[in-house]
Parts: C-alpha cells; structure tokens; sequence
C-alpha cells in the first residue's frame, strides 16, 4: 500500500500535495464561474441567438473559454513548475484532457436532454453544470496530474 501511496504523491508530502489540490480547486472554482455564467449568459439572456440547440452550442462555447482560464492560472500557480514540456505541447494536452471533460458535461447534458426528456433551464445546469462537472473534474485532475504537467 505504502509504494502506491508514494507512486501516487509523485514526489510531494501529502501537505504539498493537498495544496496543489486546493489550488486545483480554486482554479476550478473560477474556471466554473467563467462556464456557469457564460453559458447562462449565451443559452437564456436573449442577448444573442445561437444556431442549432442553444443549450449545447452555449456549452461548447462556456466550456472553450473556461479551458483558456484554467490553463493559464493552473500554469502559473496550481502546477508552476511541474513541467518540462513546451508550452504549446502543453497547451495541446490540456486542450486534448479538457475535450474528455466537455464530452462529459455535453454526454451529461445530451442524455438529460435526448433520452430522459429533461429540458428546464433548471434540469440543464444540474446535467451540464452539476454532474458534468463532478465526472469532469475528476477526469482532467487525474489528467493533469499524471499527463499535462508532469516532467
């Protein structure tokens, strides 16, 4: 069990370690922030008209712009100098982790939407926003630690 838990912390004491994940959370928090608002902003403000289902295209585009956000604060706090890799190459594996977590939250929303019937402003936020987040925050964690930023 011991050589799992050092295989696990990579490195870190468990109180380095439960500050990265603090910090990966408070990114998470605004990086939600910026997803939530912007993706009740375009799906049900009226002030733009989206093509297609509104509630899927103001996803995609929430999602996008939450990745941008969280890449650069967890770059320059969260996982400062856990990476070797050049920037780009770096950008691309978040980009690559954060398409499995929009799948998720869009896989969450789609089958609230399409296979349970669920169509509320208020049944969209818990698929997209609530159970989308928790499969995908779990994923891109886990991602980030062993893949994006790791030397």
């Amino acid at each position: 069990m011991r050589p799992l838990i050092e295989r696990l912390l990579r490195g870190q004491t468990f109180r380095e370690w439960l500050v990265e994940f603090i910090q990966f959370l408070t990114v998470g928090l605004g990086s939600y922030v910026v997803d939530v608002g912007l993706f009740n902003l375009l799906a049900y403000s009226g002030i733009v008209t989206l093509p297609g289902d509104a509630p899927m295209v103001a996803k995609t585009l929430s999602v996008s712009v939450s990745i941008v956000f969280s890449w650069v604060v967890n770059r320059l706090w969260t996982f400062k100098n856990r990476s070797d890799k050049s920037k780009g190459r770096e950008f691309v594996l978040f980009i690559l982790v954060n398409i499995g977590g929009l799948l998720l939250a869009l896989g969450s929303l789609g089958i609230s939407r399409f296979v349970l019937g669920f169509d509320s402003q208020l049944a969209d936020n818990i698929a997209a926003n609530v159970v989308g987040l928790v499969l995908g925050t779990a994923f891109r964690y886990i991602c980030y630690r062993y893949i994006v930023f790791t030397k």
